[in-house]
């Protein structure tokens, strides 16, 4: 899978079949447009692309909203690859291009750039300077660049469309195992492993504690989760929340790993969650503190 940051796509990539759109979380909503799009690409003999943005715009829009992604921009990557892609268009979603207006956008980029002749999109994609850009212009200019755009269905599971929005809400209300089923795989947080106080350590649960960035923050609480690292993948038990026992402060994501003890600092590591097991609370002791790690991780395991 090529990957292109400036548009300026090699000759084989161009005339082609392109999806547009965030992607963020890629799930099964994402995977059956890509699907489909690819077939596309295969029964007309072209190549297949797909064109996303970074940041998200919503964030870009939006400079309060710090905790929204189902996916970073690395996980989306990786993601895609597994899907079978030729390429990848990352367009940098900044003011320059946020002030491009619909007409721009399609003479400047679908036609002058990509040259693409089939256009996957959702029925509700807006595009262009103050998202003026819709599905009726897209048409409009169909037979003047020679592409035709194929509006995309959402998709259903048990009769309720799947989107980003509902997954992010099963997401923050810690309905986990709902959330994997429709991104149709394990959510997972990916950082790097920062020093904490080691509170952990000292009462015989050392943890790894990374940070949220830009994710979408889970319900507070304990996890069962698998953590996944360069040479590893282990099961363990996570929290995620303010430490109220020890009056934290601040948000910290800690993973305890069974059946590893190995320093940690600033090696990557992914959390996937799989299932919530309690609400984060404050115990009046830290002995019923490790009293209760001591069930948390029984019913991880």
């Amino acid at each position: 899978m090529k990957i292109y940051s400036n548009i300026n796509l090699d000759k084989k990539h161009q005339n082609s079949v392109i999806a547009i759109g965030n992607f963020d979380g890629l799930h099964l909503g994402h995977q059956k447009v890509i699907n489909e799009a690819k077939k596309k690409a295969k029964k007309n003999k072209l190549p297949f692309g797909i064109m996303t943005f970074e940041p998200v715009p919503v964030m870009f829009f939006n400079s309060n909203i710090k905790n929204h992604r189902i996916n970073s921009l690395k996980q989306k990557k990786s993601q895609l690859k597994k899907l079978d892609l030729d390429f990848l268009i990352i367009i940098r979603f900044n003011k320059k291009f946020s002030n491009l207006s619909a007409e721009k956008f399609i003479i400047k980029i679908i036609n002058n750039k990509t040259k693409c002749r089939f256009l996957y999109v959702s029925k509700n994609f807006k595009f262009g300077h103050q998202r003026k850009g819709n599905i009726q212009i897209l048409k409009k200019y169909e037979k003047l660049f020679d592409f035709k755009s194929i509006i995309t269905k959402p998709y259903k599971k048990n009769k309720k469309i799947i989107s980003s929005t509902i997954i992010r809400k099963k997401i923050a209300s810690g309905k986990i195992i709902e959330a994997n089923k429709l991104l149709n795989r394990e959510w997972e947080i990916e950082g790097k492993v920062v020093k904490g106080k080691k509170r952990g350590r000292k009462i015989g649960f050392p943890t790894c504690n990374i940070k949220l960035n830009d994710y979408i923050i889970p319900r507070l609480g304990v996890y069962a989760v698998k953590i996944n690292g360069l040479n590893f993948s282990k099961k363990g038990i996570a929290n995620i929340g303010y430490r109220p026992t020890f009056n934290g402060k601040n948000l910290l994501l800690e993973t305890n790993i069974f059946g590893i003890n190995k320093n940690l600092y600033n090696k990557d590591i992914g959390i996937s969650f799989r299932k919530f097991i309690r609400r984060e609370k404050k115990f009046k002791d830290l002995e019923h503190l490790k009293k209760q790690i001591k069930i948390d991780i029984k019913k991880a395991k």
